[in-house]
């Protein structure tokens, strides 16, 4: 009796010893593995982007792009043994959807930190989800000054802003040629607005002002009011802020009544895509851009894109979203793989903070503490003839519009 009582004893015992074995290897593996999103095997990131409706270009490419660098280097082997985990979720270019997928991300899905979102409005919706719970936001495609000023520490952007591209615009459309009747045609939130204010800060410099203003709602291609506002003051060149459907229709029907204006688009446009839609209809159409050009396979990130494209996003053609997307993938990359153990978010924030002058293969990002903002490139393509796009070096090269 005496035995079978011992041995009940030692066998609760064991038990026990057990339990509090499990409880502190555990601990050790959380302690270990960093935070939320961070495991033995994975790290797991969120992105909130439009996949479905007008703007899906914009967001397939940068996803795509990605998606190209992540297979890559999970094929390696992922970042120290941790394989990258992209979970991507569809908003249609929609604020409060857009909002919705960031909460989950971040409370179910459990996300290391947010990457390639696509656009202000959204940006502008998750942003301060992502500030509240101090997750990284990484690599948004946008320009817009509401992520650069004041620095967020958990902002980081890659691409250069909408007022430089708006800048560089101004400055060769005045001083190579001559043209100072300058209209903005917008998207009518606060991504079109953010390049709108950038163009009158652009002409303030100058002591000059737009010559007029004509918007269309996100999401649609209700453009003929914009297109009929436009005509009456009959602009030398329109600064163009919005998505490659509605501009292109815009483009279409300013050139159809007779414009012989010259239509200038940021890169957040999507140069492919419109350049599509257009064919020779945008002949010598402009488009600023913030990444190297997509088929320059020299630039050695620029070739990488194309082999490990085809690698690991077979069936998925080359562009310019789908480089922005895969210059993003790679410098997170480059901070995770270099961030020391255990990964947290701040020792990645940190780690981020250190890159100064970082090759990622022709491409250059510099961050610190007072700068979140990788790259101020920006360079000048152009539509040719059937649709393609073209680099150019300046105002002086564009392809003549003959109706």
């Amino acid at each position: 009796m005496l035995m079978k009582k011992y041995l009940f004893q030692l066998s609760r015992f064991f038990i026990l010893l057990v339990l509090v074995s499990f409880f502190h290897l555990s601990l050790f593996s959380i302690q270990s593995y960093g935070q939320t999103g961070v495991t033995e095997t994975e790290i797991i990131v969120g992105q909130s982007c439009a996949l479905k409706g007008p703007a899906q270009a914009l967001g397939m490419g940068m996803r795509d792009g990605a998606q190209a660098y992540i297979g890559y280097v999970n094929s390696m082997g992922g970042i120290k043994g941790k394989k990258i985990s992209l979970i991507s979720y569809d908003d249609g270019y929609e604020p409060d959807i857009c909002a919705a997928n960031t909460k989950k991300l971040i409370d179910q899905d459990k996300v290391f930190l947010l990457f390639g979102y696509v656009g202000t409005p959204t940006s502008a919706a998750a942003v301060p989800i992502a500030t509240e719970k101090q997750v990284p936001y990484f690599a948004p495609f946008t320009g817009a000054e509401i992520l650069r000023t004041p620095v967020n520490r958990q902002i980081f952007n890659i691409r250069a802003s909408y007022y430089q591209e708006t800048e560089a615009m101004v400055e060769q459309l005045i001083a190579v040629k001559n043209i100072k009747r300058i209209s903005v045609f917008y998207q009518n939130d606060s991504y079109g607005k953010a390049g709108l204010d950038g163009v009158k800060k652009a002409l303030a410099k100058r002591d000059l002002e737009i010559l007029n203003e004509a918007n269309y709602p996100r999401n649609t291609l209700e453009v003929e009011s914009a297109v009929k506002d436009m005509l009456k003051t009959n602009p030398r060149a329109v600064i163009m802020v919005g998505a490659y459907a509605p501009c292109a229709k815009f483009i279409s029907e300013m050139r159809k009544q007779g414009s012989k204006a010259l239509f200038l688009n940021v890169s957040f446009v999507g140069s492919d895509a419109m350049g599509e839609i257009l064919q020779n209809n945008g002949l010598g159409v402009v488009v600023t851009q913030v990444v190297p050009f997509p088929f320059f396979k020299k630039i050695p990130v620029v070739g990488e894109y194309h082999r490990l494209l085809k690698q690991f996003t077979p069936g998925v053609e080359p562009n310019f979203m789908g480089m922005e997307g895969f210059i993003a993938a790679k410098a997170l990359c480059k901070i995770l793989a270099e961030t020391p153990d255990p990964l947290t978010r701040k020792s990645f924030i940190d780690t981020a903070e250190k890159q100064v002058n970082a090759d990622l293969g022709g491409f250059i990002i510099s961050f610190s503490s007072d700068n979140h903002q990788g790259s101020n490139l920006v360079s000048f393509t152009q539509v040719a003839p059937g649709g393609f796009i073209s680099p150019i070096v300046s105002l002086k090269d564009l392809y003549e519009y003959v109706k």
